[in-house]
């Protein structure tokens, strides 16, 4: 296939283009760092480069926590707008199979259980409690403690913050459009996802990467709330990966399917920098007590939808990818 791959000179996006040239398709990278031209949201330019396409890859997106509310306006034009462009134009083009760059996001909070009341989901959590050192949600029934587990693609949508919304939008999208069309749309809901080329010292980059960057410079990294928030992190080869096998697998048309797409193998952020600080030989980790408004306590992933449909899994081991990050981290840093 001839897959044209939005974001593709990115982080992610960058492995997807290896992945799918491993695999014997022919990838076209269409990303504004590589070509200035190359704008989701420009539909001249979008429907001039599906020419000749059969799937897209759609990885282009503003990603992070950002800065608030602040950067709204910003990441509802380049994630909604741009989606709405590519969607718009690959129907015009007669293209029906689309794989998105989804995200865990979009669950808001995990999956938590109650030992009186079972299945549970709790509120936001309020300035009050984290300013206290309350990080753990709550049963929002009886006030009990409740015990974290894996999410899985049913549970219902709960997005906490202006970029999760985005995320959501982009999947609601690219299911109009393969309603309408009778395309294939497969939404992989990426869990936190690392690995080499991630970027580093913006407010858009992942928390394994600020620790990386702290660790480079000599310092501590430094963890928020008490550490023990629970992600599920990914290497982006494997990302790239589960890419190649949605691309492959002619999914049901006419709807979107969501997979989630993590290692299966849930990490406390504390855990994350404690590995990443053994493998740079850097200062141990320092546990701050800050938190950001917008984060979530814990979610991690139930990927065996993913396995089961498509055959994939995550190859790639925490230890072995946290040295590895570790490595390009310094390789980078010595250039």
């Amino acid at each position: 296939m001839r897959v044209l791959v939005t974001g593709g000179a990115g982080f992610i996006g960058s492995h997807v283009v290896e992945a799918l040239a491993a695999r014997g398709h022919e990838p076209v990278v269409f990303d504004a760092r590589a070509d200035p031209a190359h704008d989701v949201r420009d539909a001249d330019a979008v429907a001039g480069a599906l020419a000749g396409i059969d799937a897209v890859c759609h990885q282009a997106a503003m990603v992070g926590l950002g800065d608030g509310v602040r950067d709204a306006a910003e990441y509802v034009g380049r994630n909604d707008l741009g989606t709405a462009v590519l969607v718009a134009a690959m129907a015009g083009r007669g293209i029906r199979e689309l794989v998105l760059a989804g995200s865990m996001v979009v669950y808001g909070e995990g999956s938590y259980a109650c030992p009186r009341h079972g299945t549970v989901r709790p509120g936001p959590r309020t300035v009050a409690a984290l300013d206290a050192g309350r990080f753990e949600p709550l049963c929002p029934a009886c006030g009990a403690p409740l015990e974290p587990g894996l999410v899985a693609e049913d549970a219902p949508a709960d997005p906490r913050n202006v970029y999760a919304a985005t995320k959501l939008a982009q999947e609601h999208l690219a299911a109009a459009w393969a309603r309408a069309t009778g395309g294939t749309a497969v939404s992989l809901r990426y869990h936190n996802v690392y690995g080499p080329r991630m970027p580093r010292d913006t407010p858009y980059a992942g928390v394994a990467s600020f620790f990386r960057s702290a660790l480079a410079a000599g310092r501590a990294p430094r963890v928020f709330e008490d550490g023990r928030q629970r992600r599920d992190f990914v290497h982006v080869r494997d990302v790239a990966a589960a890419n190649v096998a949605a691309l492959e697998a002619g999914t049901e048309p006419g709807a979107l399917t969501a997979y989630n797409t993590g290692s299966g193998t849930p990490h406390t952020v504390g855990e994350l920098a404690h590995a990443l600080a053994g493998a740079c030989g850097g200062p141990e980790p320092v546990v701050t007590g800050e938190y950001r408004l917008g984060d979530v306590r814990h979610v991690t992933a139930d990927s065996s939808r993913l396995r089961a449909d498509l055959g994939w899994k995550a190859e790639t081991g925490f230890e072995e990818g946290m040295r590895e990050f570790a490595e390009d981290g310094a390789a980078r840093s010595a250039r």
